[in-house]
């Protein structure tokens, strides 16, 4: 029974551990993160500042500059210098990157980015993962209740094929979310508007989350698979000893028959001890006929 239990809560601990992945995941905006190349602001509020492009206006007749927009104004960056690498993260949600101007960072709906054609894979993406939390949660409701309430044999295999079967849907569904994510943000690097495109990208953590979560499901799967083949042979065997000893109980008394059969067939009847009397008193010289009617 110790043992049963601990294989149960061995279960369990993976389980949580994916549903948590997955929740994480799912609310995190650092699916995929890189740099995009953006033109430096103008020093206007910080003169001098390394985030911004210096420029030389006219000056007035008191031979203060003039910033007004009649004047021409000169920038001295050419090149590469006058732009910036501005980071950015993106999730299934939100498309987030650090503000320029000011503290902290800007976002925007990530669907307002992707090709209005590619939105509806979108939406299958996210449908997939809200069934693959809700999968993992209903597994993990199974196999709690299991660790907290000692159930019978049968109640048990229901819940190991259970689960195996809800684990292995949770992990197909994510592994089809994330492929499709990847495609629609491969798709949208490549046709989005001018002002996202990133230069540089990789995948950040989140989505590497995500990938733990279906190793995880899939891994609980197995384990569960495996436990309910080794309780049904075991509840089948169970079940083929008891019948054998009803049997052999059943056919008990049968040796006994027999050998009362065998001593009925050994005992001389009475008229093999009148035959064998009768033929006593016949005498070995005198010659005759026993007649049997």
């Amino acid at each position: 029974m110790v043992g049963a239990r601990q294989q149960q809560v061995l279960t369990l601990l993976p389980t949580c551990l994916a549903l948590a992945f997955s929740l994480i995941a799912v609310g995190s905006s650092y699916w995929c993160e890189g740099t995009r190349k953006v033109a430096k602001p103008l020093c206007l509020d910080q003169p001098g500042g390394p985030h911004c492009s210096h420029f030389s206006g006219g000056h007035d007749s008191d031979g203060r500059r003039n910033t007004g927009s009649q004047v021409v104004q000169y920038i001295w960056e050419t090149g590469d210098d006058k732009f910036i690498q501005c980071r950015f993260h993106v999730g299934l949600w939100q498309s987030c990157e650090e503000n320029l101007g000011s503290t902290g960072e800007k976002c925007r709906s990530f669907l307002s980015i992707i090709p209005a054609e590619e939105q509806g894979v979108l939406w299958l993406s996210i449908g997939a993962e809200i069934l693959n939390i809700l999968l993992l949660f209903t597994s993990a409701i199974l196999l709690g209740s299991r660790v907290s309430y000692h159930s019978s044999g049968f109640h048990r295999l229901k819940v190991d094929a259970s689960v195996a079967i809800l684990t292995v849907l949770a992990g197909l569904l994510s592994m089809v979310a994330h492929i499709m994510y990847t495609t629609i943000f491969q798709i949208t690097v490549n046709l989005g508007p001018d002002d996202w495109k990133p230069q540089t990208w990789d995948y950040s953590w989140s989505y590497c989350l995500t990938w733990g979560s279906f190793a995880l499901c899939m891994a609980v799967s197995v384990m569960a698979m495996n436990r309910y083949t080794a309780a049904r042979l075991e509840f089948i065997e169970k079940q083929r000893v008891q019948k054998d000893s009803r049997h052999s109980q059943h056919n008990f008394p049968e040796p006994k028959a027999s050998e009362s059969v065998r001593e009925t067939e050994a005992a001389p009847s009475p008229a093999g001890r009148a035959l064998v009397s009768d033929s006593a008193h016949l005498l070995p010289s005198a010659p005759g006929k026993v007649s049997m009617c």
